[in-house]
């Protein structure tokens, strides 16, 4: 495993990030680009973070081409996690850990 691989935490703290920083809601494919994961493993992570209840995934039928839109949308308990994540972070930096 090489250093540069990134945790299963960081990994949620990325993809919820990426939400807030579209305004708290994106479409799943920009999520994946932002987030730099592949299709499969996304979807493993937004449906546990769906059921840890940090994410919703609304759908909206698209009249025009009658398609299902998707978007991610961080919840309340979601800035919640960032926000301590980030205490989190900026106390082990403290002690350089």
């Amino acid at each position: 495993m090489s250093a540069n691989r990134r945790s299963r935490l960081e990994l949620v703290y990325d993809i919820l990030v990426s939400i807030q920083n579209k305004g708290g809601r994106i479409k799943p494919t920009h999520l994946m680009y932002k987030s730099n994961l592949s299709h499969k493993l996304l979807n493993n992570y937004l449906d546990e973070l769906v059921g840890k209840g940090l994410i919703n995934v609304e759908e909206e039928e698209v009249r025009k081409r009658q398609k299902v839109s998707k978007n991610v949308v961080i919840t309340d308990k979601g800035l919640g996690f960032l926000a301590e994540y980030r205490r989190m972070r900026e106390f082990t930096d403290a002690f350089g850990l």
